[in-house]
């Protein structure tokens, strides 16, 4: 299992408290969210994916359970791991998914 099917059912949920439409895809190997064709959250095993703004990189890295995304050896820009310490509460799950919505939405000039 390249994914962990409950943490993207608590995804699915907290995506479900914003008003924007999301899709779900297989991305990396794990499931992605999508909004307006810009990834924001995902899992891949037992993490969570998340894009977040280049300003904001420095910030979130010094956050504990966060590291850079090096899914092909070396870190992606503007892509974090957060491991499961950094996801339990479901304040925290919201803090991700905000955070890659910011990042989606700065992209597409929102």
């Amino acid at each position: 299992m390249a994914y962990n099917p409950d943490l993207t059912k608590r995804i699915e949920a907290t995506l479900g408290l914003f008003p924007e439409e999301f899709v779900q895809k297989k991305m990396f190997g794990g499931i992605a969210f999508l909004y307006k064709g810009k990834m924001t959250v995902g899992t891949i095993n037992q993490d969570v994916m998340v894009r977040v703004m280049g300003a904001k990189m420095e910030t979130v890295l010094q956050m504990a359970h966060v590291r850079p995304m090096d899914f092909t050896g070396t870190p992606m820009k503007e892509f974090v791991f957060v491991s499961e310490g950094g996801y339990q509460t479901e304040e925290q799950l919201h803090y991700w998914v905000e955070l890659g919505l910011e990042h989606a939405k700065n992209k597409l000039g929102e």
